[in-house]
């Protein structure tokens, strides 16, 4: 694959960054100076992005916010070192199916975009995703990580690792150093990532010779999850594993130690981040999660990513910070490659995309359009993610 003036900048981005600890992309463009001459391209002079996310009250603060952070920390330094300016349209779905469809077709047909980004819930992706293949327009999840969703279409890609990927070596590296044979699961049944997350869990977890004690399911957002918690902690447990969205999982993190699952007992969460341990507190410490990434990765501009993030926000940047971030770069790569915002050419492109350097790791798309990549196993010592070793 020829390596196009995008990805020639985020080295550029990386090795300055990693260097001389700059943090400001102005700052950064100092250093770059002359900047190099832009070739010539076929491109429009704006390249206007559609962008699905979730910016109410619940889940803003949970996901929307971090991804709009990370989208736009990627466009100032695209937008920064000169080409085809990059533009969002920035819809709220609300967090909720409706929400999701009316900014798709808001997108689609009044905004007349090729491209859509964000889609974090992959229970809206299952309905949206078949809005964009019906009309020919890329939709390229930043997030989203339900196992089989990116086979809707030809036009649907995914830059999360997927719950059939990332739960099986989370369970191989985690089940090989603690030994635990006695498994309790818990999961909403409302949601489609925790449903195909709890179902990858099931599935390896008995083919890994481990006895599933208890399931325990719920629905909705209920208040009291106690009565299941209490259940589980009767069948004596070795690990509970938590399949759930950010909210349910730090409820049921906390409620279990409530009603008396010692700490003896291993949390073992997907998609774990530092948000909610934050707000479980010591409920978390020892708890065991599978991620797409860390904070401390080495991989392709992620220092610098990180300490530029901190400097424009004055937060650590998170998972959905990091994995739209890098989905801004991915496509970036096949619009430059593409030298075209038409949406099958552009699709083209994201099929051939293969060990692109970003902060998630050497991103390469597998025959269906999802993520593969290296998938990390973190643990929660003394309040904070640390590796797994």
């Amino acid at each position: 694959m020829n390596i196009s003036r995008f990805t020639q900048f985020a080295f550029v981005l990386a090795i300055v960054g990693l260097i001389v600890g700059l943090s400001a992309c102005d700052q950064v463009g100092q250093l770059l100076v002359p900047a190099p001459t832009p070739p010539e391209t076929g491109l429009p002079g704006e390249v206007i992005i559609g962008v699905s996310l979730p910016l109410d009250d619940v889940n803003g603060p949970l996901y929307g916010f971090s991804m709009k952070r990370g989208f736009e920390l990627a466009q100032a330094e695209l937008n920064h070192y000169g080409g085809p300016q990059i533009t969002f349209i920035i819809e709220d779905d609300q967090s909720t199916i409706e929400g999701a469809k009316a900014a798709f077709n808001k997108l689609i047909h009044q905004d007349g975009v090729s491209i859509i980004t964000g889609i974090t819930f992959s229970t809206q992706l299952e309905q949206v995703a078949p809005i964009a293949q019906e009309n020919g327009v890329v939709c390229f999840s930043s997030v989203s990580s339900a196992a089989g969703l990116s086979a809707i279409g030809d036009f649907i890609f995914r830059a999360g690792l997927t719950t059939d990927v990332l739960n099986p070596e989370g369970i191989r590296v985690s089940q090989e150093k603690l030994g635990y044979q006695r498994a309790a699961l818990i999961y909403d049944k409302d949601d489609v990532y925790s449903t195909s997350s709890n179902e990858e869990l099931e599935k390896v977890l008995t083919a890994s010779g481990v006895d599933i004690v208890i399931t325990e399911a719920f629905e909705g957002k209920p208040a009291d999850l106690r009565p299941q918690l209490t259940r589980i902690m009767d069948t004596n447990p070795d690990a509970v594993f938590i399949s759930a969205l950010s909210a349910q999982m730090t409820q049921i993190m906390i409620q279990g130690r409530e009603v008396g699952i010692p700490a003896s007992v291993t949390y073992i969460v997907p998609d774990l981040t530092g948000n909610e341990v934050q707000i479980a507190g010591e409920a978390t410490e020892g708890a065991i999660t599978f991620t797409n990434w860390s904070a401390t990765s080495n991989t392709p501009g992620n220092q610098p990513f990180v300490q530029n993030y901190m400097a424009k926000y004055g937060i650590e940047a998170d998972p959905w910070a990091a994995q739209s971030y890098a989905t801004l770069y991915i496509l970036a790569e096949a619009i430059a490659n593409a030298q075209s915002t038409e949406a099958t050419a552009v699709r083209d492109e994201l099929a051939k995309i293969m060990n692109f350097p970003t902060v998630l790791g050497q991103f390469s798309f597998n025959e269906v359009g999802d993520a593969v990549y290296d998938p990390i196993v973190l643990t929660v010592e003394n309040g904070e993610l640390v590796a797994f070793e």
